[in-house]
């Protein structure tokens, strides 16, 4: 049984990979000829092209919703994105915010903390910030967000209770996240989890849809809605490099689903106002 240290500098390595190269070099690297359909985690991503700050360098198709597409951004919020990879949810982020608001990235891998920073010289973008750093340990101070969001990443990180713990830290009073990632509904194969390839691709760290809402509601969140929510499907030549054809179709038949959700919940507001006048008080 790996540890949490050893998954996460498994998921650092991997990333570290996929972030020397572009988008597409990251969906061909499966094979390089053609043969296959692509990496498991490039299946997922959803097309961000017609959305206001989209930039195509900073896309390397890791995705698995559109998160900063539902998350109510206002002008002058501050934003943080949680594995913020090489800026692209950010930089949408910041179309929204504006030049009044403020965005910060946070990824614990070197490498993409390099090329968003990259990016986001090239693009001329002063409010936007990138640091490294764990999102179960956040280098943020309390209260600092008016939204948080972030895209497939959650799945990756074995402690998902420190993350929400950390986001209810991080939000101001009244602040909301929305988030896309992966959740289950059924069991994977043994063969499916225990793959290192299967946990950085998003699909073997994912936990059970109701713990997953579970988690955020016992951190405190209110308000919590499922924005949306598709059924992502494992194309079989990814499958054929974890099982045989015969298991491959228990695992169809075995009603087991992955699902992308993408899901918005707000922390509480603080309450005990000061009295407005003599007497409003009990």
């Amino acid at each position: 049984m790996e540890t949490q240290e050893q998954i996460k500098e498994m998921v650092r390595q991997k990333y570290s990979e996929i972030a020397m190269q572009d988008k597409e070099g990251n969906e061909a690297s499966c094979c390089g000829s053609g043969c296959c359909t692509t990496e498991v985690y490039n299946i997922m991503t959803d097309d961000y092209a017609n959305l206001k700050g989209y930039n195509p360098d900073a896309d390397l198709g890791l995705g698995c919703g559109l998160p900063t597409q539902f998350a109510q951004i206002k002008k002058g919020d501050v934003v943080i994105d949680l594995g913020s990879g090489a800026g692209n949810d950010a930089f949408i982020a910041r179309a929204e915010t504006g030049e009044t608001g403020k965005v910060i990235g946070i990824d614990f891998t070197n490498a993409m903390i390099a090329k968003a920073r990259s990016n986001a010289e090239k693009l001329g973008f002063h409010n936007v910030e990138f640091r490294k750093g764990d999102i179960e340990k956040m280098p943020v101070t309390s209260n600092t967000a008016d939204v948080i969001v972030s895209n497939c990443v959650l799945n990756l990180v074995p402690n998902k209770d420190g993350v929400f713990k950390e986001i209810n830290r991080v939000l101001k009073p009244g602040g909301h996240f929305s988030i896309s990632d992966i959740v289950l509904v059924g069991s994977l194969p043994a063969k499916i989890k225990d793959a290192a390839e299967m946990y950085a691709g998003c699909v073997a760290g994912a936990i059970q849809k109701q713990a997953y809402m579970e988690l955020i509601d016992i951190n405190g969140f209110k308000q919590v809605v499922v924005q949306k929510e598709k059924p992502i499907i494992i194309p079989d030549d990814i499958l054929s490099g974890y099982l045989s054809p015969e298991e491959i179709n228990q695992f169809k038949s075995s009603g087991t689903g992955i699902y992308s959700v993408t899901v918005y919940a707000e922390k509480e507001k603080e309450t005990g106002e000061a009295c407005c006048a003599p007497g409003c008080c009990q």
